[in-house]
């Protein structure tokens, strides 16, 4: 079972129908008992990094991610979930993330062009070695929302960069355990649900090793 942590915020109905899509048994909750059965995690969101962490701060599933976390589980961000894995970020009077990955969330420079970012982009793989990767091209066209970016301490964390003005980090993974897509898989077609399957595919293989 996949568990899509709810915490109120985001298009939660719509990337539940895509790992429906996919073939998951996934369950929209705030349950720490659910979403501790769950053989992998996901934290979507969409609005503003302070809000969402004050949020998954007040109902406690900060510390239940980091926990599932420590324990092996695996965990993607999705969109502002991956920002929230960060130490900390700039936006709006700033504010501390979930520490799972180092590093930090600043505006994107989009060089004269508008803000938020808001259409398809093609991200470049800088790593083959990721099982999120599986069976997608390189690069590959996938959908942004987005006005600010993360800025991962380790540049190994890095896994897809696309370009909007500045070029900018879209995907993330730290080891087999800590994934995360700026972009909306949910809104990327074939290769979004690809994505998404390949992450199920490895929560599987993760618990049944």
């Amino acid at each position: 079972m996949i568990g899509v942590v709810d915490y109120g915020m985001g298009n939660r109905r719509s990337v539940v129908k895509a790992f429906e899509r996919v073939g998951a048994q996934v369950e929209l909750t705030s349950d720490d008992a659910a979403l501790s059965r769950a053989e992998g995690l996901v934290l979507p969101g969409v609005g503003a990094f302070p809000e969402a962490m004050r949020r998954l701060t007040s109902s406690g599933l900060d510390d239940l991610i980091r926990e599932r976390s420590a324990a092996g589980v695996p965990i993607i961000g999705l969109c502002l979930g991956m920002q929230l894995l960060f130490e900390r970020s700039e936006e709006h009077e700033g504010a501390e993330g979930l520490g799972l990955l180092g590093g930090d969330v600043r505006r994107l420079d989009p060089k004269g062009q508008k803000l938020p970012h808001i259409g398809w982009n093609l991200v470049r793989e800088t790593r083959t070695d990721s099982p999120l990767l599986a069976g997608l091209p390189n690069p590959v066209a996938l959908y942004h929302v987005h006005t600010f970016v993360v800025h991962p301490a380790d540049p190994d964390d890095v896994l897809g960069v696309g370009q909007y003005g500045s070029e900018f980090v879209s995907l993330v993974a730290h080891g087999l355990t800590i994934f995360g897509a700026q972009c909306h898989p949910e809104k990327s077609s074939t290769h979004g649900l690809q994505l998404l399957r390949n992450y199920v595919k490895h929560c599987r293989e993760v618990a049944f090793a």
